[in-house]
């Protein structure tokens, strides 16, 4: 197990392999255990995982962020300069896509690839609070939900998840932006991948990943068909495929 400082609090990452490294940032409400089953489908790389502040087995918060993501990606960027490695390529799910675009706006340098995966884009939908409400109360409720909930987080998972929930408001109430700085200022290539019907982000997700291509240099999009959130987990292979080919290309 190891763990690196950050702002007096410990961050939990691991090293998998040799290869080009291959960082992995897990979304809201789960942990780098999200990324366990699908591992082996990148074994050519060196792959790093983190739990961020507050999740998994790194030291937890009173209270998360409001601009959660963005505070994400300074974790994700202090890791990175912890590890010394050099320019890695980044794949976000979920809450862990903005960290993960975040962190290319902010360190450029540090950065080669970013894959975007599952998100809802440029800004949350219309009515994403409510749906985001009525998703952790089924949680609650679901006993086989729950179970999924404690692996990824720990026994205090209830707490975790309503920090997350009250983080997540507080953001939509703010206004703020998602992003450090406009999109059509991403230095490196930009991959977003997601499923037809994921249940948990915008309906008109093409619409909104095309509006992406148009605005954004070196981006392209693909969806995939078995429906769920998120996409990496849903379609294992066929993500695994398209991110290395893409890395292939672009890193």
């Amino acid at each position: 197990m190891s763990f690196f400082n950050y702002h007096d609090k410990q961050i939990y990452y691991e090293r998998i392999g040799e290869g080009k490294p291959l960082l992995f940032l897990h979304g809201n409400t789960s942990s780098s255990k999200l990324f366990s089953p699908m591992l082996h489908l990148y074994s050519d790389f060196q792959i790093l995982l983190i739990d961020f502040l507050g999740y998994g087995q790194s030291d937890r918060l009173a209270e998360f962020p409001t601009e959660l993501w963005k505070d994400e990606a300074r974790q994700t960027v202090a890791l990175l300069d912890h590890l010394q490695l050099g320019r890695v390529d980044l794949v976000g799910t979920s809450g862990g896509a903005w960290a993960a675009i975040n962190a290319a706006l902010l360190r450029p340098d540090l950065i080669a690839t970013v894959t975007a995966d599952s998100f809802d884009g440029r800004s949350l939908h219309e009515g994403f609070g409510d749906e985001l409400l009525a998703e952790r109360k089924a949680v609650a409720a679901n006993p086989e939900t729950a179970v999924i909930y404690q692996w990824y987080l720990g026994d205090d998972w209830e707490s975790i998840v309503k920090k997350d929930t009250d983080s997540l408001l507080r953001l939509i109430r703010s206004e703020k932006g998602l992003f450090f700085d406009s999109l059509k200022t991403l230095k490196c290539p930009l991959l977003l991948t997601g499923t037809i019907n994921d249940g948990m982000i915008r309906s008109n997700i093409k619409e909104e990943y095309q509006a992406i291509v148009d605005e954004v240099p070196q981006v392209r999009f693909q969806l995939f068909e078995n429906p769920g959130h998120p996409a990496i987990g849903t379609n294992m292979e066929e993500v695994a495929a398209a991110i290395i080919q893409f890395i292939t290309e672009y890193s």
